[in-house]
């Protein structure tokens, strides 16, 4: 029986002004807004996929994920519709519309496909009251550059319809391949239900040597851990790879069913709202506990008793440690990156191990441009993103895979792998301080008051006193980055000055805003 075509519709609307990507392509509001706004979703994906040229968008493939918050299957829908219409000739979809952001970088890079579509708002809440995003990743399988962000907006300012396929419906639960017919198109368009898990895991087989780690979890001298998924996208990866593969019990992973609203907790891997995993790792039961945010590139660590490893400790202590891991050993090791907000306790494994390291503004697109060149190994941020040249996005579970390789070579507990660390290479301290939902006006003058204090002559070389120490200021700057590769010049990152001035000057900033909230401090 001959199937009918399915009508490709194209409907007027008006451009929304706000509607500029925040940085690697991605887009990231109140649920509310993509619900109740007219079109706001379907302008924001005809922007993104007209971004792409014709001719490499005609017949092309790309790759769909999310984190399974609320809104993800509409949203989805939505995406496969306008993506059919606009001329992609294949969707690779994990299966329910679950991938983590490292798989989805995985699988552009494994099928070399021209991109691909995350919708996920990383560590922030989910639900109706919640945020939702959408984040496009390119050809290399990282965020999108700055051009191609700047050219959505462009797009999105000035759009006046978008094309899409109302009636075609996509199964995300049956595995394998589903065809469909469209009104004047030659060929049929085709979506492909994958397993979440299985292309990202055979990766990392290729990484690690999966019979040290199973033997740290299962034999004679084997450790009890705590894996926490937080209700978002980890949780099958957790029950398949660290249970299932690597035999650590079942009971070691928690919170591992994907939930709209992840369990009505912020999937935000750290001490502020990790407090589950916090609390069981105090009890001295485990040896290694980490955490997951909702779409699994960011991570944290803990030891025995909450022994906690702040991010920039975690990026150094696995460069000098690179050789527990059988891919570096036969790739090498050409450089390090971390973002200008990172301590520079990297940079002291770096000079040790005579590799450049690359400061770059917060962005993981800039360490792909890195990568790609050659140029760098292994790359981190200060909120908890590493990775390495193994994919083009931070990799929370690559991150946790290296901490259990290093325990297992080691036979160390990870408080002795950090004070070890420490000992050689001496300790970095850094401070965090996250405004949440802050008053635009209110975060401009912040930030005005910050720069115009470092950028005063007067505060070259002033003394600060705390206790009976005296601290003075060697430096300070409005941080400004040359890109190696292209020349790129990326002017009014970050303010840098010494930490203690900074802190003075933020319970400064504190007492006239009134700051509530949650503070990191590591």
């Amino acid at each position: 029986m001959e199937r009918t075509p399915i009508p490709v519709l194209t409907v007027q609307t008006a451009p929304y002004e706000d509607q500029r990507p925040t940085g690697g392509g991605g887009l990231r509001r109140p649920t509310g807004l993509f619900e109740s706004q007219r079109n706001y979703l379907p302008n924001f994906v005809q922007s993104l996929l007209s971004s792409v040229d014709l001719r490499d968008r005609q017949g092309c493939t790309m790759v769909v994920g999310s984190d399974g918050r609320y809104f993800s299957r509409a949203a989805i829908e939505i995406v496969v519709q306008m993506a059919a219409a606009n001329g992609i000739g294949r969707l690779v979809i994990g299966q329910n519309g679950i991938l983590s952001t490292p798989a989805v970088s995985c699988i552009i890079r494994k099928i070399k496909a021209a991109g691909g579509i995350i919708l996920t708002a990383s560590h922030s809440p989910g639900g109706p009251g919640g945020e939702f995003g959408v984040k496009f990743e390119v050809a290399n399988g990282g965020p999108a550059p700055d051009a191609v962000s700047d050219k959505i907006y462009q797009i999105s300012k000035t759009l006046e319809e978008y094309t899409i396929c109302p009636d075609l419906r996509v199964d995300l639960s049956r595995l394998g391949r589903q065809e469909f017919d469209l009104e004047n198109k030659f060929k049929p368009f085709r979506v492909e239900i994958v397993d979440s898990v299985d292309i990202y895991l055979n990766l990392l087989r290729n990484i690690f040597d999966f019979n040290a780690i199973r033997n740290l979890l299962t034999g004679p001298n084997q450790i009890k851990i705590r894996i926490d998924a937080m209700n978002g996208v980890m949780g099958p990866y957790v029950r398949r790879i660290l249970c299932d593969e690597l035999g650590a019990p079942a009971n070691s992973a928690i919170n591992c069913v994907p939930l709209e609203d992840f369990g009505g907790q912020r999937p935000d891997p750290n001490l502020t709202y990790a407090t589950a995993l916090l609390e069981a790792m105090r009890g001295g039961e485990y040896g290694f506990g980490a955490a997951f945010d909702a779409d699994g590139d960011r991570y944290m660590i803990l030891g025995q008793n909450g022994f906690f490893v702040n991010a920039s400790d975690s990026l150094a202590i696995i460069a000098a440690n690179l050789s527990c891991i059988p891919y570096f050993c036969q790739m090498g090791v050409r450089g390090f990156g971390r973002s200008m907000p990172t301590s520079t306790a990297l940079d002291k494994v770096a000079k040790v191990m005579k590799v450049p390291v690359y400061e770059t503004p917060t962005g993981w697109r800039y360490f792909s441009n890195l990568m790609d060149s050659g140029r760098c190994s292994l790359c981190g941020e200060e909120s908890f993103g590493t990775g390495s040249d193994h994919l083009r996005e931070k990799d929370g579970l690559w991150a946790v895979l290296v901490w259990l390789s290093i325990l297992a070579a080691r036979k160390q507990s990870v408080e002795e792998i950090v004070r070890d660390h420490w000992a050689k290479f001496g300790r970095h301290y850094y401070c965090r301080f996250d405004y949440e939902a802050l008053e635009p006006r209110t975060a401009y003058f912040i930030m005005r008051d910050l720069e115009a204090l470092i950028t005063d002559k007067s505060f070259s070389h002033q003394q600060f006193a705390v206790g009976n120490n005296i601290y003075s200021v060697e430096r300070t700057d409005s941080f400004e980055y040359i890109d190696p590769v292209d020349g790129t010049v990326t002017k009014r990152q970050a303010v840098l000055s010494p930490l203690i001035a900074i802190a003075l000057k933020i319970s400064q900033i504190h007492e006239r805003t009134g700051r509530k909230g949650p503070t990191v401090i590591t």
